[in-house]
């Protein structure tokens, strides 16, 4: 009786890790035959603008006269400026939940209040954003621009609508995954660490600052790459609040655009050229979500081999 059974042990983990595999070459086959589609959607764009598409600064349909280097410019900033508001901000909250500076019960609710985050719609966001942070926006930008008005990034009248308060909404939108990340981290770090360091004489934020946040590093890094891939693809909610306008400027005032959000306002209407034109937007949006991303990832496998004690 024991041959026949350990057969059959043996044929279960053989069907289950066949069919693992099997779901695993079927999502990258999907994956390339989106990107495939995308692509070819995009090949005539691709073969009349070529590199000047990417550096062009214009957008006009009427005329077929297609550029996203404006829009390009405001993807990266608007995910720049959210990462450069939600980082600090998750890993302190990061760090509160990970030490015992709160009792257990209030650490599981902030947690629960944190995580609850990343469940809220997008566009809910942008309804918050468009009657809550927008007025305040133009309230307090209005008197960035009159006081520091000389500096590029606050020059010219303030709208609500504008690079600065989509950042401001993305920030709250990325805070979950950076907390979260971070948080994983800062827990992987061994006590042992700890006790070495309070055993050399170090207080505990001198052993927080000088000890933990390092060895957590990488994983903190990593937190923040995905949280910037996050930021880049956000849609509805940037659609809504960053003023999808085309012309290029350097302050943070004032409207700007991203590829999602074009895509989302321009699809619906487009024909013709226009059509492959954000078909060739959209091949842009992947490739730079896929490289931060897959960089993402590859940070946070280190992290992992190097908390287990695997570098």
């Amino acid at each position: 009786m024991a041959g026949p059974v350990t057969c059959e042990y043996r044929r279960r983990p053989d069907l289950f890790r066949a069919t693992c595999f099997l779901a695993s070459v079927l999502t990258i086959l999907l994956l390339v035959f989106i990107f495939g589609e995308i692509l070819t959607k995009a090949w005539p764009a691709i073969h009349r603008f070529g590199f000047g598409f990417i550096t062009g600064v214009q957008w006009s349909p009427n005329r077929e006269v297609f550029g996203v280097l404006p829009v390009l410019i405001g993807t990266a900033a608007s995910s720049l400026l959210a990462l450069l508001i939600a980082l600090p901000l998750g890993m302190a909250i990061a760090l509160f939940l990970s030490e015992d500076f709160l009792p257990e019960s209030v650490r599981q609710i902030i947690r629960f209040v944190v995580e609850l985050l990343a469940a809220i719609p997008s566009v809910v966001y942008g309804l918050w954003g468009i009657f809550v942070v927008i007025p305040i926006v133009q309230q307090f930008g209005t008197v960035l621009s009159e006081h520091f008005g000389f500096l590029p990034i606050f020059a010219g009248p303030a709208y609500g609508n504008s690079l600065l308060t989509a950042s401001l909404v993305l920030a709250l939108m990325v805070l979950p995954t950076i907390t979260a990340i971070s948080r994983s981290s800062l827990v992987a770090v061994p006590y042992s660490l700890r006790e070495g360091s309070y055993a050399l004489g170090a207080t505990r934020w001198e052993t927080i600052l000088g000890v933990i946040l390092p060895t957590a590093s990488p994983g903190i890094v990593a937190s923040a790459i995905l949280a910037f891939g996050r930021a880049m693809g956000e849609t509805m909610a940037v659609a809504m609040l960053i003023g999808n306008s085309q012309r290029l400027s350097w302050s943070l005032l004032s409207p700007s655009n991203t590829l999602s959000a074009l895509l989302a306002n321009q699809f619906a209407e487009a024909d013709g050229i226009q059509v492959s034109a954000l078909m060739y937007a959209a091949v842009i949006l992947v490739l730079m979500t896929l490289v931060v991303n897959l960089a993402g990832e590859m940070v946070l496998r280190q992290t992992q081999r190097a908390t287990a004690g695997l570098r």
